[in-house]
């Protein structure tokens, strides 16, 4: 989901606005109408850009070796959350309001993909499984369905002046979950669609902000980030529903932590997870900050096998990345300078 920023100590200066929650967010921020209007006027205003002397790195994590590499570079294009397409050697990601293609046998040229009748969509895509195609949240507040090589979109959802932020889909690919979140200043909420459209499933998932939710491979769990347990504002953890039952009463908690925790992926194969981890205290999933990647054995999450220190948050890891043969992940960086990255990782 894309929130505002918030800021923290440690980060290179950047121009940022005051810390908001997502209740705020909801209360403030324009309904897709509005944005449609505010887009119609002036469609160049639309998205993250870099700012001076930013890249953006797009890494790939090898889980065995437990090394970090960055296979592309960019100083003109800000990407943002990666899927790991099915074939294993294309990412999509996207980027100025668009859906772009990463070949790794060529990551320097991604290619923009062209879809008919598709507003600007935001970093909550999810891949389809079994087939060629893609759903994708757009900035009209709805999400898509299309084909990965380009084409005709279908609308799935109805429901004007609701923002949908796309997560997961089930593993059948029948039915999709998403952040659900109005604009009366209500906390977001799991919601759940049929993936062909129609009635939307609202879950009560108790108390404070979710966000994130995802299945497991096997169907089982969907996985989220919830600020059910805060004692301050933020204070996101991570937690499962059972798919079956998905409510308040059969959350399971699966780690303690000081810090904010956000988006949990797993692997294919179900047996490891990465997730975001924010320092303590943070707001909501900002950009431009110093945060980690946290890698898991799904038998315990309170025990980090691996802890992968970058600058970025907002875009980095926002949707599931895992390639197929769950041996890697992918996520994007944004150093503001050359050494940005170079700190974040001495300091770890």
């Amino acid at each position: 989901m894309t929130t505002p920023s918030a800021s923290t100590q440690g980060a290179p200066t950047l121009d940022r606005p005051a810390p908001l929650d997502i209740a705020e967010l909801a209360a403030k921020m324009p309904t897709p109408r509005e944005l449609a209007r505010m887009l119609e006027q002036a469609p160049g205003a639309l998205g993250r850009v870099l700012a001076p002397g930013q890249k953006c790195r797009l890494h790939v994590f090898d889980v065995t070796s437990r090394s970090d590499e960055v296979v592309a570079e960019f100083d003109g294009l800000l990407l943002e959350a990666p899927n790991w397409g099915a074939d294993g050697g294309t990412l999509y990601l996207n980027g100025d309001g668009g859906l772009w293609a990463v070949s790794l046998d060529a990551p320097d040229k991604p290619r923009r993909i062209a879809h008919e009748g598709l507003p600007a969509i935001n970093n909550d895509h999810v891949l389809d499984p079994g087939s060629a195609s893609i759903f994708m949240s757009a900035m009209d507040g709805h999400i898509y369905h299309g084909p990965l090589n380009g084409g005709s979109v279908r609308r799935v959802t109805d429901e004007d002046d609701v923002w949908y932020f796309l997560h997961g889909v089930s593993p059948d690919g029948k039915t999709l979950g998403f952040v659900r979140i109005d604009t009366s200043g209500s906390p977001s909420r799991l919601a759940l669609i049929p993936s062909e459209g129609g009635p939307v499933t609202v879950v009560d998932t108790g108390a404070g902000h979710i966000d994130g939710p995802e299945w497991s491979p096997d169907g089982e769990w969907i996985y989220i980030n919830t600020e059910r347990w805060a004692s301050r504002p933020g204070h996101a953890q991570l937690a499962r529903v059972p798919s079956a039952n998905p409510c308040a009463d059969t959350m399971e908690r699966l780690a303690s932590t000081d810090t904010v925790d956000w988006f949990p992926h797993l692997a294919p194969d179900g047996r490891l997870a990465v997730y975001l981890q924010y320092p303590a205290g943070t707001e909501g999933h900002p950009e431009n900050l110093p945060v980690e990647l946290v890698l898991v054995d799904t038998a315990d999450w309170s025990a980090p096998l691996a802890r992968v220190p970058l600058f970025g948050g907002q875009g980095t890891i926002n949707v599931n990345s895992w390639s197929p043969d769950s041996t890697r992940f992918a996520f994007v960086s944004y150093p503001v300078n050359a050494c940005a990255d170079a700190s974040a990782r001495a300091e770890s």
